[in-house]
């Protein structure tokens, strides 16, 4: 049932977005269809394992950093394994993500992808996307110089909890953001507002009841947010 208040909240954030100056949309299950480490860890033969721990850590039982720790070190992906992972998973864009993009970037918002997947994979989709560089905030792979596994980057700040908050407020600090919004399918994302003005939750591939409940606007395609641009 949607109450009044909600809807009013709903109305707000709609509101916000409409006059968006920034706009931060997660990776994983929002702009793609997929969860991009659970598909490398099947490329990897350690599927089922790392599922297990995705889970472990979404429900709490274990922090973000040491989750991404474990379910690397179950991978030990090479330098060449994700380079012929690139090759043979493209990634699979969510409908009407190219159309919505590009309607922000005309109107002169500003878009950034914020997101605990590896900038290796993330700068794929960045480039179908036209978002350059440095409006990617993501965590990053290390390899020997052989390409050996290495680990991750710790200093990024999507490698900890409330990481994707961290640069809501890097963000707003740097540029004077007044009005950014993030758009996400998790717990992460809704976690980033505040500091982000707004969140939008997103259920087109993976409908979390958590977030579909606490979400003040919560959408199932990109096709709404189209259409509240247009209004």
């Amino acid at each position: 049932m949607v109450t009044c208040s909600h809807h009013s909240k709903m109305e707000d954030t709609m509101a916000i977005f409409r006059m968006a100056d920034a706009v931060c949309f997660d990776v994983d299950s929002t702009v793609i269809q997929d969860e991009a480490i659970d598909e490398l860890a099947k490329f990897c033969g350690v599927g089922h394992q790392v599922e297990l721990l995705t889970k472990k850590a979404m429900d709490g039982n274990m922090s973000y950093q040491e989750a991404l720790q474990a379910r690397l070190d179950l991978c030990k992906p090479s330098k060449q394994l994700v380079d012929k992972f690139k090759r043979s998973h493209p990634p699979r864009l969510t409908n009407d993500i190219e159309l919505l993009v590009e309607k922000l970037h005309k109107r002169g918002t500003a878009v950034y992808l914020v997101t605990g997947g590896f900038a290796c994979l993330v700068s794929e989709v960045s480039k179908k996307l036209n978002i350059p560089d440095e409006n990617i905030f993501s965590n990053r792979l290390l390899f020997y110089f052989d390409g050996k596994f290495h680990g991750f980057d710790k200093t990024q700040y999507t490698a900890s909890s409330g990481g994707k908050a961290k640069v809501m407020d890097h963000l707003k600090q740097k540029f004077g953001y007044q009005r950014l919004v993030m758009v996400g399918d998790g717990a992460t994302d809704m976690e980033s507002s505040p500091p982000a003005d707004a969140f939008i939750g997103f259920g087109g591939n993976q409908i979390r009841p958590n977030i579909q409940n606490e979400a003040q606007w919560y959408v199932t395609s990109f096709k709404e947010l189209i259409d509240a641009l247009d209004f």
